[in-house]
């Protein structure tokens, strides 16, 4: 048999074949995952054996680490309360339930009956009377648990949001308030069944900050609280290899580590070796998710009108959280989550540097927003937020992949713009990389330097000059810009450039201005507000060469027909080439004809944040 032969017999043999193994693959690929968790024969119950009448305990702490137990008395079971769904409910009693109610701070709480676990505490009323509570069945929370065995889809969905140079806490939150379901429930009728409030707590975060995001985190269910003083002092280390939990222990999810702690605080239902389960509700229900775990002391209980709440303090990172759904939380003590480390270098116009180390958590929305406040925060309490300020950013954005993003900017003005702008701008940068449609960008560092000083650097422009307004094509032109520093000081900038190819009797413009109104001049050059990216390639680019405020901008247009087509300009466009992208025929979005185009743009940096526009026109001798 020849060689032809034999590969037509190999060709024949797949052929055949193929078809059962794409069966027996798509047959494995349907069979459930293995569990997760699988607790002893006769240590849980299910919701079919629970009734009403019967009488348990749970377990959670109140004060320092001590784990207490509580009365629980069965009152009944909401079945379907959510699709496929039961709630067990209950009234609890001891340790001043009656008075305070239930507890925010004891989610996860476990719950057993004669000693078998049916579930964790998860749910009240508000401004009930009693402690009445719904409680998450077990083996609901186990499923979460069996998640963490399938393996994580990798997410290409991204809002369809124009780029932006620049990204405001206030716009992130509201971009958040959308994509994240709010936990709190209102109902015309009367009270509903509502998840806890979940204790979050702002280590080191400034007031102003916590008050821009409080309102954000309160609509999804969590309570706001302002920490004070050392909050890693309040635990003792334990030792190398001992780190474990119990059934009954606070823990908190961290968004934030580091200088600075965003932290949710509950409780530990069920140990399985590494293997935790906690909260009984979800968090942001993400799914698939990386947030740090730490454990947690507990100063006291606040009683209060609308919902108790556990006052708490954040330990050592001891693993990660991975799954974050309907039931609650899975996560494995020993693991690390994967997070973004956010180091700051802040120097001041005296010569201090100050340097901050933080940890943010890994996500498309809040990776940006954590990161905001974080530099508002720092940038709030050690410069000035009333008065002139000048900030000089530079930042380095590095990817996983090897890829990075390089800033450099400066921003001026009074009470808090300049700190606002900084933050904003970085936060745009990680929200467009993180939030893109076309590949998971896994951001491995970001290296912020800032150097203020309590001064603002503006310049407006005053006066351009040519040395010639008719030129030949290719001729020489010298530019002369006046511009005014803050005081009056007159500073001069001199450049140069080629007259453009044009032919006789033609006329070119050329456009001086800043990076805001170069933007502006664009807008209506292509007759477009913004752009969507077409590739991560180009976001890079993009990123990579924002205008700068301090910068002065050259730019030469002249009346030269041209395409504009998602955020990229073409001049010049041979005709065959022109019609190819104009045919309704070419799969891609509809470009913009433009009847000027750009010829040329050059830049010069200056110490100042320019300010100004000017539109000079030049004629081509005849």
């Amino acid at each position: 048999m020849d060689l032809d032969d034999a590969s037509g017999r190999r060709r024949g043999l797949c052929s055949l074949f193929r078809p059962a193994v794409l069966a027996l693959l798509a047959a494995a690929a349907a069979l459930p995952a293995a569990a997760q968790i699988k607790p002893p024969a006769g240590s849980t119950m299910a919701v079919s054996e629970i009734k009403p009448g019967q009488k348990g305990k749970g377990r959670t702490v109140f004060e320092s680490d001590a784990i207490e137990e509580f009365d629980v008395e069965i009152l009944g079971i909401l079945n379907n309360s959510s699709p496929k769904r039961d709630v067990i409910i209950a009234r609890l009693k001891g340790r001043n339930l009656e008075t305070t109610g239930v507890i925010a701070g004891m989610s996860g709480s476990p719950v057993t009956i004669d000693g078998k676990l049916i579930g964790a505490v998860a749910f009240s009323f508000n401004f009930a009377k009693e402690a009445i509570a719904g409680i998450t069945p077990i083996g609901e929370m186990f499923r979460v648990a069996d998640e963490a065995a399938r393996p994580a889809a990798v997410s290409g969905t991204a809002l369809d949001i124009p780029f932006k140079p620049s990204l405001r806490l206030e716009e992130l939150l509201g971009m958040a308030r959308g994509a994240f379901p709010s936990g709190e429930t209102a109902d015309a009728s009367g009270p509903v069944l509502n998840p806890l409030p979940v204790p979050l707590v702002f280590g080191g975060f400034s007031p102003s900050v916590i008050e821009k995001a409080g309102p954000f985190f309160a609509r999804l269910g969590f309570r706001p609280q302002r920490a004070g003083g050392s909050i890693q002092g309040l635990l003792k280390p334990a030792p190398p290899g001992a780190v474990t939990l119990r059934p009954g222990d606070p823990v908190t999810l961290q968004l934030v580590s580091g200088d600075l702690d965003l932290s949710a605080v509950g409780t530990v239902t069920y140990v399985d070796g590494n293997k935790v389960l906690a909260f009984g509700h979800p968090l942001y229900n993400l799914g698939s998710a990386e947030y740090a775990m730490a454990r947690a002391r507990i100063i006291t209980v606040v009683p209060a009108l609308d919902s108790s709440f556990k006052i708490s303090a954040t330990g050592e990172t001891i693993g990660a959280f991975t799954q974050d759904r309907t039931a609650g939380v899975y996560g494995e003590i020993g693991k690390a989550a994967r997070l973004v480390p956010l180091n700051i270098k802040l120097a001041d116009d005296g010569g201090t540097l100050r340097e901050y180390a933080l940890k943010v958590v890994n996500d498309k929305l809040l990776t940006a927003a954590v990161a905001n406040m974080a530099l508002a925060t720092f940038l709030g309490s050690e410069v000035r937020s009333a008065g002139d300020l000048s900030l000089t950013l530079r930042c380095d954005v590095y990817l996983e992949n090897g890829q990075s993003v390089k800033l450099e900017d400066m921003f001026a003005g009074n009470f808090d713009a300049a700190s606002q702008d900084a933050a904003g701008l970085v936060s745009a940068v990680l929200f467009f990389l993180s939030n893109n449609a076309f590949e998971t960008a896994r951001i491995h560092r970001v290296d912020i330097s800032l150097r203020a000083e309590e001064r603002v650097r503006f310049a407006n422009l005053d006066r351009v000059w040519l040395d010639k307004y008719e030129v030949s094509p290719g001729e020489p032109i010298s530019i002369r810009v006046h511009y005014r520093g803050f005081g009056g000081e007159t500073l001069v900038e001199e450049a140069g450039f080629l007259a453009p190819g044009l032919p006789s009797g033609s006329e070119f413009q050329l456009i001086v201005g800043d990076a805001g109104s170069m933007q502006q001049v664009e807008s209506g050059q292509y007759r477009a507000a913004g752009f969507s990216p077409r590739s991560m390639s180009q976001i890079l680019r993009v990123l990579n060469n924002l205008r700068k405020n301090n910068r002065i901008y050259f730019k030469i247009i002249a009346a030269k027909p041209g395409l504009f087509l998602r955020g990229e300009e073409m001049p010049n466009l041979p005709p065959a080439m022109k019609s190819l992208f104009l045919s309704p025929r070419a799969a891609m979005p509809a470009p913009t004809e433009l009847t000027t185009s750009t010829l040329a743009e050059y830049q010069v940096p200056v110490p100042y944040v320019f300010k100004g526009l000017a539109v000079i026109p030049v004629r081509i001798r005849k």
